[in-house]
Protein backbone atom coordinates (compact mmCIF):
# COMPACT_ATOMS: atom_id res chain seq x y z
CA UNK A 1 0.00 0.00 0.00
CA UNK A 2 3.10 2.43 1.23
CA UNK A 3 4.29 1.81 -2.05
CA UNK A 4 1.64 2.21 -4.22
CA UNK A 5 1.18 5.78 -2.60
CA UNK A 6 4.66 6.36 -3.44
CA UNK A 7 4.28 5.59 -6.62
CA UNK A 8 1.11 8.08 -7.32
CA UNK A 9 2.95 10.13 -5.47
CA UNK A 10 6.24 10.15 -7.46
CA UNK A 11 3.99 9.98 -10.81
CA UNK A 12 2.14 13.13 -10.12
CA UNK A 13 5.03 14.90 -9.75
CA UNK A 14 6.48 13.68 -12.80
CA UNK A 15 3.50 14.67 -14.85
CA UNK A 16 3.86 18.08 -13.22
CA UNK A 17 4.74 20.74 -15.68
CA UNK A 18 7.78 22.49 -14.68
CA UNK A 19 7.84 25.80 -12.65
CA UNK A 20 8.53 28.81 -14.90
CA UNK A 21 10.73 31.72 -14.04
CA UNK A 22 9.86 35.40 -14.36
CA UNK A 23 12.10 38.18 -14.69
CA UNK A 24 11.02 41.61 -15.38
CA UNK A 25 12.68 44.15 -18.17
CA UNK A 26 14.50 47.21 -16.97
CA UNK A 27 14.39 49.67 -19.25
CA UNK A 28 17.05 51.53 -17.91
CA UNK A 29 19.34 48.70 -18.52
CA UNK A 30 18.16 48.11 -22.10
CA UNK A 31 18.00 49.27 -25.75
CA UNK A 32 15.43 49.18 -27.48
CA UNK A 33 15.86 50.91 -30.81
CA UNK A 34 13.77 51.56 -34.55
CA UNK A 35 15.78 52.02 -37.55
CA UNK A 36 14.65 53.54 -40.96
CA UNK A 37 16.57 54.45 -44.21
CA UNK A 38 15.62 57.77 -45.76
CA UNK A 39 13.33 58.47 -48.51
CA UNK A 40 12.77 61.47 -50.85
CA UNK A 41 14.49 63.60 -52.89
CA UNK A 42 14.57 66.69 -50.46
CA UNK A 43 17.77 68.31 -48.73
CA UNK A 44 18.07 65.88 -46.26
CA UNK A 45 18.25 62.72 -48.42
CA UNK A 46 20.98 60.48 -46.87
CA UNK A 47 19.55 60.72 -43.45
CA UNK A 48 18.33 57.47 -41.64
CA UNK A 49 16.05 57.87 -38.90
CA UNK A 50 17.90 55.80 -35.37
CA UNK A 51 14.88 56.29 -33.26
CA UNK A 52 15.04 54.97 -29.24
CA UNK A 53 12.42 53.75 -27.09
CA UNK A 54 12.69 55.03 -23.38
CA UNK A 55 9.75 53.77 -21.84
CA UNK A 56 9.29 50.54 -22.22
CA UNK A 57 8.19 47.53 -19.74
CA UNK A 58 7.31 43.45 -20.14
CA UNK A 59 8.19 40.42 -18.47
CA UNK A 60 9.87 37.21 -19.65
CA UNK A 61 8.50 33.39 -18.21
CA UNK A 62 10.48 30.85 -18.72
CA UNK A 63 11.40 27.26 -17.93
CA UNK A 64 15.44 26.91 -16.54
CA UNK A 65 17.54 24.59 -18.45
CA UNK A 66 15.00 24.69 -21.12
CA UNK A 67 13.47 27.70 -21.29
CA UNK A 68 10.30 26.17 -23.22
CA UNK A 69 7.62 27.00 -21.92
CA UNK A 70 7.80 30.23 -22.46
CA UNK A 71 6.23 33.48 -22.68
CA UNK A 72 6.87 37.45 -23.55
CA UNK A 73 5.15 40.70 -23.33
CA UNK A 74 6.33 43.71 -24.38
CA UNK A 75 4.94 46.90 -23.81
CA UNK A 76 6.33 50.25 -25.57
CA UNK A 77 5.08 53.93 -24.67
CA UNK A 78 5.13 55.40 -28.33
CA UNK A 79 5.45 58.50 -27.30
CA UNK A 80 9.01 57.89 -25.63
CA UNK A 81 10.33 56.98 -29.25
CA UNK A 82 12.81 60.05 -30.18
CA UNK A 83 15.48 60.47 -33.03
CA UNK A 84 19.09 59.77 -31.47
CA UNK A 85 20.86 59.90 -35.46
CA UNK A 86 23.74 61.89 -35.52
CA UNK A 87 23.40 62.73 -39.04
CA UNK A 88 20.75 65.72 -37.28
CA UNK A 89 21.44 68.53 -35.48
CA UNK A 90 19.27 69.28 -31.75
CA UNK A 91 17.05 71.93 -34.00
CA UNK A 92 16.02 69.04 -36.17
CA UNK A 93 15.76 66.10 -33.70
CA UNK A 94 12.91 68.39 -32.25
CA UNK A 95 11.47 68.80 -35.77
CA UNK A 96 11.44 65.32 -36.27
CA UNK A 97 10.13 64.55 -32.57
CA UNK A 98 7.18 66.45 -32.72
CA UNK A 99 6.41 65.22 -36.10
CA UNK A 100 6.56 61.44 -35.17
CA UNK A 101 3.93 62.65 -32.27
CA UNK A 102 1.68 64.67 -34.54
CA UNK A 103 1.92 62.64 -37.70
CA UNK A 104 3.34 59.53 -37.46
CA UNK A 105 2.93 57.72 -34.16
CA UNK A 106 -0.42 59.48 -33.31
CA UNK A 107 0.33 58.55 -29.43
CA UNK A 108 -2.48 60.19 -28.17
CA UNK A 109 -4.73 58.00 -29.88
CA UNK A 110 -2.35 55.14 -29.78
CA UNK A 111 -0.33 55.09 -26.69
CA UNK A 112 1.17 51.54 -26.69
CA UNK A 113 3.16 49.93 -28.89
CA UNK A 114 2.84 46.17 -27.73
CA UNK A 115 4.53 42.47 -28.40
CA UNK A 116 2.27 39.45 -27.18
CA UNK A 117 3.79 35.90 -27.80
CA UNK A 118 1.88 33.05 -28.64
CA UNK A 119 4.74 30.40 -28.96
CA UNK A 120 8.59 30.11 -28.52
CA UNK A 121 11.22 27.40 -29.54
CA UNK A 122 14.49 27.32 -28.25
CA UNK A 123 17.85 25.61 -28.99
CA UNK A 124 20.57 25.51 -26.29
CA UNK A 125 23.91 26.66 -27.49
CA UNK A 126 25.62 26.27 -23.93
CA UNK A 127 26.98 28.45 -21.36
CA UNK A 128 23.69 29.42 -20.31
CA UNK A 129 22.93 30.80 -24.03
CA UNK A 130 20.10 29.67 -26.33
CA UNK A 131 19.01 30.93 -30.23
CA UNK A 132 15.33 31.23 -30.07
CA UNK A 133 12.70 32.17 -32.30
CA UNK A 134 9.29 34.05 -30.47
CA UNK A 135 6.24 34.18 -32.96
CA UNK A 136 3.61 36.48 -31.62
CA UNK A 137 1.44 39.58 -32.14
CA UNK A 138 2.16 43.08 -32.67
CA UNK A 139 0.58 45.94 -31.98
CA UNK A 140 1.54 48.80 -33.49
CA UNK A 141 -0.99 52.30 -34.27
CA UNK A 142 -4.05 50.17 -33.81
CA UNK A 143 -3.03 46.96 -36.22
CA UNK A 144 -2.41 43.70 -35.04
CA UNK A 145 0.24 41.50 -37.09
CA UNK A 146 1.49 38.43 -36.19
CA UNK A 147 5.22 38.70 -36.48
CA UNK A 148 8.15 36.11 -35.36
CA UNK A 149 11.15 37.42 -33.60
CA UNK A 150 14.69 35.68 -33.74
CA UNK A 151 16.53 36.30 -30.55
CA UNK A 152 19.96 34.71 -28.52
CA UNK A 153 18.81 34.89 -24.88
CA UNK A 154 21.39 34.24 -21.77
CA UNK A 155 21.10 33.66 -18.48
CA UNK A 156 22.89 34.59 -16.08
CA UNK A 157 22.35 33.98 -12.30
CA UNK A 158 19.30 36.63 -11.79
CA UNK A 159 19.62 38.06 -14.76
CA UNK A 160 18.23 37.60 -18.37
CA UNK A 161 19.90 39.48 -21.86
CA UNK A 162 17.84 38.93 -24.87
CA UNK A 163 19.21 40.55 -28.35
CA UNK A 164 18.14 40.32 -31.64
CA UNK A 165 16.27 42.21 -34.60
CA UNK A 166 13.18 42.07 -36.79
CA UNK A 167 11.88 43.70 -39.70
CA UNK A 168 8.18 45.34 -40.23
CA UNK A 169 6.61 46.72 -42.99
CA UNK A 170 5.00 50.59 -42.02
CA UNK A 171 2.39 49.97 -44.33
CA UNK A 172 1.04 46.84 -42.41
CA UNK A 173 0.56 49.34 -39.73
CA UNK A 174 -1.14 52.13 -41.29
CA UNK A 175 2.07 54.20 -40.02
CA UNK A 176 2.91 56.63 -42.76
CA UNK A 177 6.14 59.06 -43.37
CA UNK A 178 5.13 62.71 -43.22
CA UNK A 179 4.37 64.78 -46.25
CA UNK A 180 3.12 68.04 -44.50
CA UNK A 181 4.91 70.22 -41.98
CA UNK A 182 8.50 70.16 -42.43
CA UNK A 183 8.24 66.46 -43.69
CA UNK A 184 11.59 65.65 -41.83
CA UNK A 185 10.42 61.69 -41.16
CA UNK A 186 10.68 60.45 -44.55
CA UNK A 187 11.71 56.87 -44.33
CA UNK A 188 11.00 53.76 -47.00
CA UNK A 189 8.42 50.72 -46.05
CA UNK A 190 10.88 48.39 -44.28
CA UNK A 191 11.34 48.95 -40.34
CA UNK A 192 13.76 47.27 -38.98
CA UNK A 193 13.87 47.14 -35.00
CA UNK A 194 17.07 46.21 -33.11
CA UNK A 195 17.04 44.89 -29.08
CA UNK A 196 19.48 44.36 -26.43
CA UNK A 197 17.20 43.75 -23.27
CA UNK A 198 17.51 43.43 -19.71
CA UNK A 199 15.71 40.98 -17.40
CA UNK A 200 15.86 40.30 -13.78
CA UNK A 201 14.49 37.66 -11.72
Amino acid sequence: MRITLLCLILAAFLAAPPATVTYNLEASQSKFMAHANRSGLLWFKGKSHHLAASDFSGQVELTPDTITPASLRLVVKAASLHETGADFTEPQKQIINKELKDIVLHPDQYPDITFQSTNVTAKGLGGGRYDVKINGNLTLHGVTKPVTIPATITLNGSTLRAVGEFSIDRGDYKVKATSAFHGMVRVDDDIKFEFDILGRR
